[in-house]
């Protein structure tokens, strides 16, 4: 395998952050740059990542003694993925998965939220980067 295209993942979910499709896409991008030897083009090739993300949600994990308030919030993300190896003729290294992960916080998502993102999309990359090439 020596060429990659990630296409642009789409955020369809409910909850839109502006630029989550756009970190996402570019963070995905460059584990894969930072950690593989591939090629990036555009148009064919050896491997290819689509998808969109379907989940942009904040839900408390936690309430204040004696209150109703949120004591700690939870933000969590998740995308649909479909990677395609067009080098493997059985099919089965290629896939179509949804991918989640969360960070907890306190306090307010506004002065937090670009920091937050950041650190889930970096999970997000290594489990989809993880089950593509696991196997090499």
């Amino acid at each position: 395998m020596k060429t990659v295209n990630v296409q642009f993942f789409e955020n369809i979910a409910p909850m839109v952050y502006h630029t989550l499709s756009q970190n996402f896409t570019e963070g995905l991008k460059e584990r894969i740059r930072s950690q593989s030897r591939l090629s990036q083009v555009n148009g064919d090739a050896d491997a290819t990542f689509e998808g969109v993300i379907t989940g942009y949600d904040i839900t408390p994990a936690a309430v204040e003694a004696g209150s109703d308030r949120a004591a700690l919030n939870r933000l969590t993300i998740t995308v649909k993925v479909k990677y395609t190896n067009r080098l493997d003729e059985t099919g089965e290294s290629s896939f179509e998965q949804s991918f989640s992960q969360f960070r907890e916080f306190s306090g307010n998502v506004q002065g937090q939220e670009e920091t937050i993102n950041r650190e889930i999309i970096q999970l997000l990359t290594e489990d989809i980067y993880n089950r593509a090439f696991a196997n090499w």
